[in-house]
């Protein structure tokens, strides 16, 4: 499973790169675990055509979209898509940040959950 990293270049503009899931061999009940410490989750709803212009991301986070959709424009000026299952690592804490359009004709609905330091 691949998820897809906001992050902070050297020149201040976020960029995005595609990591993939670290699964370990796990017990008999499942094929591989990724274990990551969090501090709590937070669910948000977004209405369509919701547009949140030049932002930096809070915290170090997961975000899961659970429905609906968003596009995401990094600095560097691409854009991606994202839908129902896509996991985004929000790591882009200083520099000029992102844009975060809501692109579906429904509320998005993501949960967040914040990387414990």
């Amino acid at each position: 499973m691949v998820y897809v990293r906001i992050y902070t270049g050297a020149d201040g503009q976020s960029r995005f790169e595609d990591l993939g899931i670290p699964f370990e061999p796990s017990d008999h009940a499942t094929v591989g675990l990724f274990e990551s410490q969090a501090t709590n989750a937070l669910f948000r709803r977004e209405p369509p055509g919701l547009i949140q212009d030049w932002h930096t991301a809070p915290r170090r986070q997961y975000v899961i979209t659970l429905s609906g959709s968003s596009e995401i424009e990094a600095g560097s000026g691409e854009k991606r898509q994202f839908g129902p299952g896509d996991v985004l690592l929000a790591d882009d804490l200083t520099g000029k940040g992102h844009i975060t359009r809501i692109t579906s004709s429904v509320i998005r609905v993501s949960v967040a959950i914040p990387i414990a330091d």
